[in-house]
């Protein structure tokens, strides 16, 4: 049983419910055609993670963010 864990930030409204589904159908319809697995079987996992809860460089991508904007 193919497993997939999509990691995504949550920024600015998205992802939205739509494109949720959309990569859900699209992840599932790829391992369908490129592994020739039942779709049936396919898992596919969307973690959506808050700019805060990780970083890059010592400062959280939320910092990093408003930082660039401000240059």
């Amino acid at each position: 049983m193919p497993f997939v864990n999509i990691k995504i930030t949550q920024e600015n409204g998205e992802p939205t419910p739509k494109q949720k589904q959309e990569l859900i159908a699209g992840v599932s319809e790829l391992l369908t055609k490129i592994l020739n697995k039942n779709k049936s079987s396919i898992v596919v996992i969307i973690d959506e993670i808050q700019t805060d809860n990780y970083g890059l460089g010592g400062k959280s991508i939320t910092e990093v963010r408003k930082l660039n904007k401000n240059q």
